[in-house]
């Protein structure tokens, strides 16, 4: 028996049909990322397993499990007592794209997480009543069925196949030009890590803090906030901030393919996700434009540098060299262990506690994610812009200009 079409849908079939672009209906829309280096992320917290499949990594390039591995560990529930106490050991398979000797092959690179500490009988509530703020009554009123148990795709598990690839991303970009992309947690609720020197603080200062904040006193008094709210049943937000180091300059593509854009986007798709913010950001709203700008002068190389960074490392939506500075805000976790209104699938109010193992704060296991994004972001930049504008570099004549931009270490760079 033939399905029958509205009469609206009917129509846009038709127009779609006209234009001759078919491939925008597709399955799996939402699900990918990246234009050259490209990903799809698959799997339901409560599934099989959870993971991610990597297309247009270059051929040649070292990769280990152990690559993968050591930023999945970071993402992994279980690490203290701040956050969920589900117990995964997030150990990553590498299935494909990568030869027994340990270098890619330039083939799609498929990775697999199994699931194995999964309880959906935590969840038989959430079948019936919907949790307040969480992804449950949307994800009904679009598809009209979803995974109940973990939430699905919109679980936060679903972001193990990013940092997976994000791992990559980051060993390409360290290799082409000793690019390395290091979070940290700036601010939990009121509690704020001021005079972070943002060029100069390590992962390995930011790993000492169980709440991944470089800063002692500002990290110690997270910590007393979220056990505190932790204690509870409640829940808590805060600001993550992440900076990129030595990042070619020419980055990112006017008009909407603007550096900060892809970055912005990257970003709010992570779950619990609620504002960005790029260089000076909103605050750069409350000084002049002589206050503002980035004063150019030349460096000791003979090099075009800012003497700020109010732009973040991105001017006209394109790299300028400098470090790329970007603030993720995050939302307090929605599934709570304190009662609250909400209504059942069938339109009945009800009330409902939540249930389930659950991070009081999303910020330490944040860090490994939004750098996994940005790492996304600036590899695929990157390639698009050698696609663009290395073809015939050297061969044709332009415009001569100063370089611009940090000089990068002619032994790293390839």
């Amino acid at each position: 028996q033939k399905m029958k079409l509205s009469t609206e849908f009917a129509a846009i079939l038709s127009i779609i049909a006209v234009e001759g672009i078919e491939s925008l209906l597709s399955m799996g829309i939402g699900n990918s990322f990246g234009r050259i280096f490209r990903i799809s992320t698959f799997g339901e917290s409560h599934g099989g397993g959870v993971g991610v499949i990597v297309d247009g990594c270059p051929p040649k390039i070292p990769l280990s499990r152990e690559d993968i591995q050591i930023d999945l560990d970071r993402r992994k529930p279980g690490q203290s007592r701040l956050t969920t106490p589900r117990n995964e050991a997030d150990s990553v398979e590498i299935l494909s794209g990568v030869s027994q000797d340990g270098f890619t092959l330039g083939t799609p690179i498929s990775m697999l997480v199994r699931n194995q500490d999964h309880r959906s009988n935590d969840y038989d509530t959430n079948a019936v009543a919907y949790r307040p703020s969480h992804a449950d009554a949307t994800y009904d009123a679009k598809y009209g069925i979803r995974a109940v148990a973990g939430g699905g795709r919109s679980s936060a598990r679903e972001t193990i196949g990013r940092v997976a690839a994000g791992a990559i991303a980051r060993k390409i970009l360290h290799m082409y030009c000793g690019c390395e992309i290091l979070g940290y947690v700036k601010s939990v609720q009121d509690v704020v890590a001021e005079n972070v020197d943002i060029d100069e603080f390590t992962r390995e200062q930011v790993e000492e803090s169980l709440v991944r904040c470089p800063q002692k006193d500002a990290s110690d008094a997270m910590i007393e906030k979220i056990d505190g709210i932790r204690k509870t049943g409640n829940s808590i937000g805060g600001v993550l901030e992440c900076v990129a180091r030595n990042v070619p300059c020419g980055l990112g593509s006017p008009v909407f393919d603007k550096l900060e854009a892809d970055l912005a986007k990257a970003c709010m798709s992570l779950p619990a996700s609620k504002g960005f913010e790029v260089g000076s950001g909103f605050s750069g709203t409350l000084l002049s434009g002589h206050e503002h700008n980035d004063e150019f002068y030349i460096d000791e190389d003979g090099r075009t540098r800012t003497k700020t960074n109010r732009s973040g490392g991105i001017q006209g939506g394109i790299s300028n060299g400098e470090n790329i500075v970007v603030r993720v805000a995050f939302k307090p976790t929605s599934t709570i262990g304190k009662e609250q209104n909400t209504v059942t699938r069938e339109g009945q109010e009800t009330k409902m506690r939540g249930k389930g193992r659950h991070d009081p704060c999303v910020l330490p296991r944040a860090v490994p994610m939004v750098e996994a994004m940005v790492a996304l972001v600036l590899v695929d930049a990157l390639m698009a812009d050698i696609a663009q504008n290395k073809v015939f570099e050297g061969k044709l004549q332009g415009i001569s200009s100063n370089p611009l931009g940090k000089k990068l270490d002619s032994k790293v760079l390839l």
